[in-house]
């Protein structure tokens, strides 16, 4: 009996320390935002433009009674003196609670960018508890973030996904753009000498015409988002953009090339061969002789044969080789004009002073304060390139080298 009493109270005890769902959140009291928009108004305010899922068009499709249409997104915008006060205005305008964790975006107005910065913004966003620091952050090219936000995008119904889409995979075949997350733009603004590098994105097109929804029912919209380049930021603030080959050479530097297509000259016609990408790998050591950093970079590259405009008989070893020099030769072109580009902008994006920190620790500490502006223009970079062709497709024989034997 006294065993039962003692199991009893000890239930009773458990149960007053069990809690309920103080923290519940109901969907239906939830205004998910999957992407949010930061500009710098005329007057030095901050202007959010907040993209929120609309659950049953994304659902169902884009549809509503009477044959009518309705959007799978509703835009919101407030302005305040900083983001949080932005946010809080924001409220007042709907009739749920703003829920930021499933926001996977974050587009910053380029002249926001280019004038004050990220680091003020980034602070607010990562103070947030709710707001998740792995969100991918993008800046708008020759537009405002709110138009980016705005524009109602075909085949992936949630513009966020669109953009985020568009980069995993423009990252993945081509190389001249790179997915960075709200982490790591802090880690690098944070890291002592280095530079950032931040996706671009802009609207083509009528920004009126974007928010339509005329605009999704053409084969061929009037307005779309595409992926634009590369920001190099300093101290936070957008100094210079970077394309095609300094844009390139830039992530392969960083050992972020996925996949990419390399096109060489054969036999004086320009660009005849394609060369494509499998596997890559990028790694940068840092020396100090005589109190002067020296860099050093090696790529080893192994790809395909994707294409050949001129008669190649690849049968003969002695050819192969031939093409994996002219293929080492382009690379190291690219990595170069990467190179000389960021020493000519005083910022270096490239990670250099990473290494030398993190391998010269001490010598490093007497270099930092002037590194951007003194040593990295001036700093000795050696490049070493490997490539190699693994396979030619389908076939061996180029189908323009039969062609041309059968008119003999």
């Amino acid at each position: 009996m006294k065993r039962k009493g003692v199991f009893l109270l000890l239930m009773i005890a458990m149960t007053l320390l069990l809690t309920s769902c103080w923290s519940k959140k109901e969907l239906t009291d939830l205004a998910i935002v999957s992407a949010m928009g930061i500009d710098k108004t005329k007057d030095g305010r901050f202007h959010l433009t907040l993209q929120i899922i609309n659950p049953g068009n994304v659902a169902g499709g884009m549809q509503g009674g009477g044959g009518s249409q309705s959007p799978p997104i509703t835009i919101y915008s407030a302005s305040g003196d900083n983001i949080v006060e932005a946010s809080r205005r924001a409220s007042g305008r709907i009739s749920r609670r703003l829920y930021y964790a499933h926001t996977n975006l974050v587009v910053v107005g380029e002249r926001l960018a280019r004038k004050e910065g990220l680091n003020t913004l980034i602070d607010a966003l990562d103070r947030d508890p709710e707001f998740r620091n792995t969100s991918t952050l993008v800046i708008a090219r020759n537009s405002t973030a709110a138009d980016l936000v705005k524009t109602l995008t075909p085949v992936d119904k949630i513009p966020a996904n669109k953009v985020l889409k568009t980069l995993e995979f423009t990252e993945r075949k081509w190389g001249e753009n790179v997915k960075t997350s709200l982490q790591e733009v802090m880690k690098s603004i944070e890291s002592p000498g280095r530079g950032t590098v931040v996706s671009g994105f802009r609207l083509v097109g009528n920004p009126q015409q974007a928010q339509k929804l005329d605009n999704l029912q053409e084969s061929a919209p009037a307005a779309t988002l595409h992926a634009s380049g590369i920001a190099v930021l300093k101290q936070g603030k957008l100094v210079d953009w970077l394309y095609g080959k300094p844009a390139r050479g830039t992530v392969w530097i960083l050992d972020k090339i996925q996949g990419t297509d390399i096109n060489i000259d054969w036999a004086g016609k320009n660009e005849a061969i394609a060369y494509q990408s499998v596997r890559q790998k990028t790694s940068v050591s840092a020396q100090v002789k005589n109190g002067k950093p020296h860099i050093s970079i090696h790529t080893r590259v192994e790809g395909d044969i994707g294409d050949m405009e001129v008669p190649v008989d690849i049968t003969n070893p002695k050819v192969i080789t031939k093409i994996e020099q002219s293929v080492r030769k382009e690379i190291k072109k690219e990595l170069r004009v990467a190179i000389e580009h960021a020493q000519k902008n005083k910022t270096d994006i490239l990670g250099f002073g990473e290494v030398v920190h993190r391998t010269r620790p001490n010598q490093f500490k007497k270099l930092k304060t002037e590194w951007n502006d003194v040593y990295f223009p001036k700093l000795d970079v050696d490049i070493a390139v490997e490539a190699y062709v693994r396979r030619a497709g389908l076939r061996n024989k180029s189908f323009l080298s039969g062609v041309k034997e059968n008119q003999k």
